[in-house]
């Protein structure tokens, strides 16, 4: 199973690894320039307690890759399909829990409610993406992190009613606030 991040600094930081922080408007503006660096996830045994938290550990790649260049036409389509690869990865994992004989009742369940959650915020991603869509934008993307949603837009300048309109669809469907969601431009 292969989860990654973004990578600015050209260097592999523990950090940026394991909290996953979620870029700011500001790093998500020279998103085209950074490079992907993959990484391993294994599966840990843990106590009932740690089970959730401790489930994924993130082994950091120790090859240093170069950077690559992404064109803003192929930008949204590569950066849906690492989203997309990375939530399946995550239901992938759930699921081996699930069919696992050794994990107890609780450890299912717990499983089983992460898998509904992904499923729905998979499915409320891609309504908001939509809905983003209609108001005129050629290609959207959004970023959900535990705290912030990043949406970068194709677009070569936003106006304040467009800015509003976003915010407006992101807060409603994905039940944030509006000072968590930062907007971008590609």
């Amino acid at each position: 199973m292969l989860f990654g991040y973004l990578n600015y600094s050209g260097q592999t930081t523990k950090e940026a690894i394991t909290t996953g922080k979620m870029l700011d408007a500001e790093e998500m503006a020279s998103i085209g320039d950074a490079t992907f660096v993959s990484s391993t996830a294994t599966v840990e045994e843990e106590s009932e307690t740690n089970f959730v938290a401790n489930a994924i550990s993130v082994e950091t790649s120790s090859q240093e890759e170069k950077p690559v260049k992404v064109n803003p036409n192929e930008y949204f389509t590569k950066s849906r399909l690492e989203r997309d690869k990375m939530y399946a990865a995550s239901l992938e994992t759930y699921q081996k829990i699930l069919e696992n004989a050794q994990m107890t009742t609780e450890q299912k369940s717990i499983a089983g409610e992460e898998i509904q959650k992904l499923n729905q915020e998979k499915n409320a991603v891609m309504i908001t993406e939509n809905l983003i869509q209609t108001k005129g934008f050629e290609e959207v993307i959004l970023f959900v992190n535990v705290d912030s949603i990043s949406v970068v837009v194709k677009a070569e300048k936003l106006t304040d009613e467009q800015i509003a309109q976003i915010q407006n669809i992101v807060s409603r469907e994905l039940k944030a606030e509006v000072e968590d969601i930062h907007i971008s431009m590609k």
